[in-house]
């Protein structure tokens, strides 16, 4: 049976333990204290995903999974698993998180966190970095974020966000990567004033108009605005860019000409199809990108034999005449073009022995032009079946 002494030292235990714990929890500012239990309550792990097991608030809350701490203040907080192929988190972003005042670093893992951006993001002055890419965050991207005027990334990705790209998120002066595609952005793109920005990625939104001469900073090496409505030309823009090394204007309703200079640009993958380009193609010297992709425009005039240079080169769907030139076919002999698709334009002729043939590695595509083709080759099947254009559309054009 325990005497009183027992008891005695027992409650002195207790009492330590008491004591202990209010040390440690008053190593946290109460105010992130009470925040992070906000941001808590507001969510909730996926069947599979433990990231909240180690949020106990009966012990130090800068000891828990993903929150980061300097002194008394969190100043990084990135929520979920960030191993590959986590379940991530369920829930909303709780306004409390405009609390963290130290905050620099924000980040949350795919998952399903639904709902707004809390407006409150706007008093976190030391956001360097902001990521909730890959749930299904919706309304409006608050124009107070333009607020973060230490914002370097901002990355909105593959949610389902609607409304115009704010003005002021253009404004931001160290801004460097902003990705906000595959959403349901629309309206026209801000101008950035950023001349730090090097990573511009808005593909798969709704968003249009013209893209100004200058719109986008010549700082850009990464620029994709795939799959929108744009329209108007690009030409002044884009002779400004001398470290772009990722292109991709696909898809939109860009016309006008072709800068030749952007043929000169350091990248492997240059992607203008589907677009309104129009008139001559006119490199200044050999093509050293890897894949060219200018298919399904309205651009006339012969081949330049600089193209020659282009491992794969699509040039299909256009108003190109004359004669393909002899550096192509020997570079297709020689396996060197792997890709040369040039269906549906008017060209007249290519000089290939009937009986030559065509590497196994290499694809070749010469229907529906103004000539017979002079070698059977295998074309996509979106390519039709005639052979050869009518020959009224060819004196039509001729004419």
């Amino acid at each position: 049976m325990a005497s009183p002494r027992d008891f005695r030292l027992l409650g002195l235990l207790g009492l330590c333990f008491f004591q202990y714990n209010l040390l440690v929890l008053a190593i946290l500012n109460p105010i992130d204290f009470l925040a992070l239990q906000s941001i808590r309550k507001a969510l909730d792990d996926l069947p599979g995903s433990n990231f909240f097991a180690s949020w106990d608030f009966t012990s130090d809350p800068c000891n828990f999974a993903g929150v980061y701490c300097d002194s008394d203040k969190v100043i990084s907080l990135n929520l979920g698993d960030p191993r590959a192929g986590s379940p991530g988190l369920s829930g909303r972003i709780d306004p409390a998180i405009g609390k963290l005042s130290s905050l620099a670093e924000l980040s949350v893992v795919p998952g399903r966190i639904f709902g707004a951006l809390p407006q409150t993001l706007s008093q976190l002055k030391n956001l360097r970095f902001l990521a909730i890419s890959r749930n299904y965050l919706s309304g409006q991207i608050p124009a107070s974020l333009g607020e973060l005027r230490s914002l370097r990334t901002l990355d909105l990705s593959f949610n389902q966000l609607t409304g115009d790209i704010p003005r002021t998120i253009g404004t931001l002066p160290e801004l460097t990567n902003v990705i906000l595609g595959h959403n349901r952005l629309t309206g026209p793109v801000p101008l950035f004033l950023s001349q730090t920005l090097t990573r511009l990625d808005l593909k798969h939104n709704d968003l249009s108009g013209s893209i100004g001469p200058d719109s986008l900073p010549p700082s850009l090496q990464y620029l994709s605005l795939s799959w929108n409505r744009f329209s108007g030309p690009v030409d002044r823009v884009l002779t400004r860019m001398n470290r772009i090394n990722y292109l991709d204007l696909s898809m939109n309703h860009f016309s006008g000409p072709i800068p030749g200079r952007i043929f000169t640009f350091p990248i492997n993958n240059l992607q203008l199809q589907r677009n309104q380009f129009s008139g001559p193609v006119q490199p200044a010297d050999r093509v050293t990108i890897q894949t060219v992709d200018l298919s399904y425009n309205r651009l006339s005039g012969q081949i330049p034999p600089t193209f020659s240079t282009v491992q794969n080169l699509y040039l299909n769907n256009n108003r190109f005449t004359g004669q393909v030139p002899g550096s192509f076919v020997d570079q297709l002999l020689a396996a060197s073009i792997q890709t040369l698709y040039l269906q549906h334009n008017y060209l007249t002729g290519i000089q290939i022995n009937p009986t030559a043939e065509i590497p196994l590695s290499s694809s070749l595509c010469l229907q529906y032009n103004c000539m017979v083709p002079p070698v059977q080759t295998p074309c996509p099947l979106k390519s039709g079946k005639q052979k050869t254009r009518p020959t009224e559309q060819c004196n039509e054009w001729k004419g």
